[in-house]
């Protein structure tokens, strides 16, 4: 069964700090572009960063670029979404994606072909 499962997310205060991750069962993530999405109240799905299938090679949305940092660890089957300097905009439920095989890396939702449940992420002021 495909799966990919992502940690709690959590309450954080502005300028603080979290990591999510995002295990994969089923399938493996090492021929894979995997990304992160997120959706805030009465907002569209919409591109955080990825971590291409190469793992060479990282983008991020200009909102979060400097702030948060995705990894891979392909022996794990996990990737990771380090946050740090949180604001209240960041308040999103964040949503771990795979692309299909050795497909380059886009930021938009219809390319990606397996989605997690998503994990709420709140930030306080």
């Amino acid at each position: 069964q495909v799966q990919l499962i992502e940690s709690e997310g959590g309450l954080v205060q502005a300028g603080g700090s979290l990591t999510l991750s995002c295990t994969a069962s089923g399938f493996s993530i090492d021929s894979r572009t995997m990304a992160w999405f997120r959706q805030g109240p009465g907002k569209e799905r919409e591109f955080v960063a990825y971590t291409q299938w190469t793992g060479t090679s990282t983008n991020y949305a200009d909102s979060v670029r400097g702030r948060f940092t995705i990894s891979r660890d392909n022996a794990k089957n996990t990737v990771y979404l380090q946050m740090n300097s949180l604001k209240p905009e960041d308040t999103a439920v964040y949503y771990c994606a795979a692309q299909a095989v050795l497909y380059n890396g886009t930021p938009f939702v219809r390319d990606y072909t397996y989605w997690g449940q998503g994990t709420q992420v709140s930030v306080s002021s």
